[in-house]
């Protein structure tokens, strides 16, 4: 008999963290950090951060400079089309450039050295600070809870994250000078004949981690403020003696620039493309140095409107959802997804409701005493907005935004530059 293949896709996961904790376990045991090859450069393994269903990030340093990252191992054990997915969370990080979305350090693509398919590296930014999970648990350990300006000074940077994503404007290109991807910009540089008074370009400039601003046209451009900090991390050219897979460029975009390139578009214009993250969540906001709350997690992140037409379709976004969006941060929409509508970037909305109220009140609106202790459907709860505020000595402002954002009818919420400015006048109130 036959297993449904979202089950076999389940046990496939969790054979693959069982594989993972081991051996992040026996590297504890040994007394030695466990070791990974990546290019030709070696990265120790500090310890586990954080584990999904094929995917572990861990604390890992370069032991050529020293620096330490965060490091995502995405298993693709299916083939190119796993690898395919894996690398749009990569073309994601790329894509929004805003000061409170996390920065992509650099990703490798390598064959798994236990044979079962392939392995996608993203090299992230390490927070100390932690993330607002982390943050709220600390609150319920030690009895404190978040100030009403602090709470939302977080939720209005990761507030400004999403409307970069819901307001993402692609670049079109013309049928004469199409936009090069990623891919053809960097082989036009490494193939381009020097001009005799051009700077030499070193190798060790093509190897570079990206800037933490945002990355050059043709591929990795970091140039930190001492040489200690200037180490090469990987080459992004094909390593000569490993026949590892490299997708590089923006899948995305380049459909869109195909498409407007075949319509005559015009130099410099632009389409509206709204993004939705699809995951958000107190985890998924990370804590900078400097109090700014940082947006990460784009492996669930996906052009947000989408026309369900068909049975079929429904049951295709329900299952993504139910994959890949947290239950209890999961808008109504997406459990029981019907025909004849269109999903938008809405559900974010939905999303940043119930973090709000879990940065107000410890949980998730629908994760309370009669969803975890006392056998009720946290499903249920969530497509009738079946919640309460505990009592708390939070203006009625802060509860109104709340309320605004939990609507189970789609249109009946703000979008986001109206979350932004209630949010704002909530601030203000405060003073």
């Amino acid at each position: 008999m036959s297993l449904p293949p979202q089950l076999l896709h389940t046990l496939e996961g969790i054979k693959y963290q069982v594989k993972d904790a081991f051996w992040a376990l026996s590297s504890c045991i040994c007394q030695q950090s466990a070791k990974v090859k990546i290019n030709g450069r070696t990265f120790k393994i500090i310890r586990v951060l954080g584990e999904g269903g094929f995917s572990f990030v861990y604390l890992a340093q370069d032991e050529h400079s020293g620096r330490q990252f965060a490091l995502k191992k995405i298993r693709c054990p299916s083939g190119q089309e796993d690898v395919r997915q894996a690398m749009r969370e990569v073309e994601a990080y790329r894509r929004f450039k805003h000061p409170n979305i996390i920065r992509i350090l650099d990703s490798a693509v390598v064959q798994d050295p236990n044979g079962d398919g392939q392995i996608v590296y993203l090299f992230l930014p390490i927070y100390k600070r932690g993330n607002l999970q982390d943050a709220i648990n600390a609150n319920s350990i030690n009895g404190t809870h978040f100030s009403e300006t602090e709470m939302l000074r977080y939720f209005k940077g990761t507030c400004e994250a999403i409307r970069a994503m819901h307001d993402y404007r692609a670049p079109i290109g013309t049928k004469s000078e199409p936009f090069q991807s990623r891919a053809n910009q960097s082989s036009s540089a490494r193939h381009a004949p020097s001009l005799p008074n051009s700077p030499r370009h070193s190798e060790e400039d093509d190897e570079m981690f990206p800037h933490p601003e945002g990355d050059g046209e043709g591929g990795y451009s970091y140039h930190g403020p001492s040489s200690a900090s200037n180490v090469p991390l990987m080459t992004r050219d094909r390593p000569e003696d490993e026949h590892e897979t490299i997708f590089d460029g923006d899948e995305e975009l380049n459909r869109i620039q195909r498409d407007g390139a075949n319509g005559n578009a015009q130099p410099g214009q632009t389409e509206l493309v709204p993004y939705a993250h699809r995951d958000l969540k107190p985890g998924n906001i990370m804590i900078s140095d400097e109090g700014q709350p940082i947006l990460m997690d784009f492996g669930s992140a996906m052009k947000a409107r989408i026309k369900i037409e068909n049975r079929n379709q429904a049951l295709l976004q329900q299952d993504i959802a139910a994959e890949q969006s947290t239950m209890a941060y999961r808008a109504p929409e997406l459990f029981d997804v019907k025909t004849g509508i269109t999903l938008d970037e809405k559900v974010d909305i939905w999303s940043l409701g119930c973090t709000l109220y879990a940065l107000a009140y410890s949980h998730s609106p629908f994760e309370n005493l009669q969803t975890t202790e006392q056998g009720g459907s946290i499903a249920m709860a969530v497509m009738g907005a079946q919640y309460k505020h505990p009592p708390s000595a939070y203006s009625q402002g802060l509860r109104d935004l709340i309320d605004s954002m939990l609507k189970v009818k789609p249109q009946e919420r703000p979008d986001i530059h109206e979350v932004i400015r209630r949010t704002d006048q909530v601030l203000a109130s405060l003073r």
